[in-house]
């Protein structure tokens, strides 16, 4: 049987010290490229393979990053974890993922289990994390990055916007289209903490203009454009005059512009449907669909620099805006307001 390669024979190979070696096969900023691709290249040719978990019990870190995001199907934590890895490429540090299905039970074990694994940071999703899971991330002795919220006290760093704004800032673009029969139809808000707080701050924004009665459908479960089709079924039959509805996201509004293509309704001129998220395929409908873009890629990016510049890795230039990202509102696929 043939014995392992260690990391002094990739050294010895290379003609360097296993500390440079060591740094090389990290991807270390302060070894030369050239370097560090030849190491690599000699270390995979040996059939070398560090030992993480050996490291990481004897530097009591691992180069590990862990990130906590509740939805793979969703596009939007897709981007934010592009982002992540955009922002890592060449730190020597690598993302390791857990998806919560919007399960708080599920999210403490995840936290726990990647907590225990002894990482380099961790970019966990939202500000409202049970008191157990809030307090397993408060006093970790690492960085801790909480992303696509700002309503709320982090633990320690939040990179993101305001939700409730998010959602204000769209009934304030359709009160300005002239829209005055307003519906709101969601999923999951029981879960999704993020979209309830949207829905609040439409909610009373509306109530500020004067508006207070606005029919709801809302239903558990997971987003789907199936599940907005036929809420707007519903709740078009119960109130067929709305001239707007305002939905958790862009899937279920997309269920929504369906239904009312299917039932002849003219979309936007009879009726406004409303999303958030600006996912590429709302620019691509048959119907224009009013949506809120968000920077989901800048966000990973600027939580995992935050990481990097916390741990002396990354270099130091200033973060794109840590605490808060421009949203921009965009009604009827025409007119386009930033918001901050």
């Amino acid at each position: 049987m043939q014995s392992k390669v260690t990391l002094a024979d990739v050294a010895a190979a290379a003609g360097v010290s296993k500390m440079t070696a060591s740094r090389a096969m990290r991807g270390a900023r302060d070894v030369s490229p050239k370097t560090v691709e030849r190491i690599q290249r000699i270390a995979a040719e040996l059939g070398y393979m560090a030992n993480h978990v050996a490291a990481s019990l004897a530097n009591n870190r691992s180069d590990l990053i862990g990130v906590v995001v509740p939805s793979l199907s969703n596009i939007v934590f897709s981007e934010v974890m592009s982002g992540i890895e955009d922002a890592i490429t060449g730190s020597g540090l690598q993302p390791f993922f857990g998806v919560t299905g919007y399960d708080p039970d599920r999210e403490y074990r995840i936290v726990r289990q990647m907590l225990s694994w002894q990482p380099a940071g961790m970019i966990v999703t939202g500000l409202d994390q049970d008191d157990l899971t809030t307090q397993m991330l408060r006093v970790a002795p690492l960085p801790i990055v909480q992303i696509m919220d700002t309503d709320g006290d982090p633990v320690d760093m939040c990179v993101g916007f305001s939700q409730r704004e998010a959602g204000a800032g769209m009934a304030r673009m359709l009160l300005e289209a002239g829209r005055k029969r307003f519906a709101y139809v969601g999923c999951g808000l029981d879960r999704d903490t993020r979209g309830a707080k949207r829905r609040a701050g439409y909610l009373e924004t509306l109530a500020a203009h004067g508006i207070t009665d606005v029919p709801e459908r809302i239903v558990g479960g997971l987003s789907s454009v199936a599940a907005g089709k036929a809420m707007t079924a519903e709740i078009l039959t119960a109130h067929p005059k709305l001239d707007a509805i305002y939905y958790s996201n862009d899937d279920v509004a997309m269920g929504g512009l369906f239904h009312c293509m299917e039932a002849g309704i003219p979309i936007p001129d009879r009726l406004t449907i409303a999303g958030f998220n600006g996912v590429d395929i709302s620019a691509s409908l048959p119907a224009p669909m009013a949506t809120t873009r968000t920077a989901r890629r800048e966000i990973g990016a600027a939580a995992a620099a935050a990481i990097l510049n916390r741990q002396g890795r990354g270099t130091k230039s200033p973060l794109p805006a840590l605490q808060t990202l421009e949203v921009h509102h965009v009604l009827d696929a025409r007119i386009s307001v930033t918001t901050s």
